[in-house]
């Protein structure tokens, strides 16, 4: 049974570096709504190798982990969903000055989208 959930973006935080800034919103949205997964892109390169962002996102990782243990976290590739974003906002005819600011966003909903589709039993 189909249950039509959608994934839809919420908000982009923007941490500028600071994960406590990150945490503490990812904290004030959590009680806010039902949630019992964080999903995280995965900046693997296009060969499928680590980047040098995949030790700072395991990182970041380790802390949702810690901070909010009864919440399952999954890492999900995240290669080609900046390109799709693109291409999506290209076909909307959005305008080249907003695209900077819903990019991310766009993007998160399409990594949501990857896990949302994929077999729930072969996520790790």
């Amino acid at each position: 049974m189909r249950f039509g959930i959608t994934a839809q973006g919420l908000e982009t935080i923007h941490h500028n570096g600071n994960d406590k800034v990150v945490l503490k919103r990812l904290e004030e949205i959590m009680n806010q709504y039902e949630i019992d997964t964080i999903v995280i892109g995965m900046p693997y390169h296009m060969d499928g190798s680590s980047s040098e962002r995949i030790e700072i996102t395991e990182k970041f990782i380790h802390k949702l982990k810690c901070k909010f243990n009864k919440i399952k976290v999954i890492g999900i590739d995240e290669r080609l969903t900046t390109v799709a974003a693109h291409k999506t906002m290209n076909f909307l005819d959005v305008d080249k000055h907003k695209k900077r600011n819903i990019v991310d966003t766009i993007s998160a909903v399409y990594i949501l989208e990857i896990y949302l589709n994929k077999d729930k039993t072969s996520i790790s």
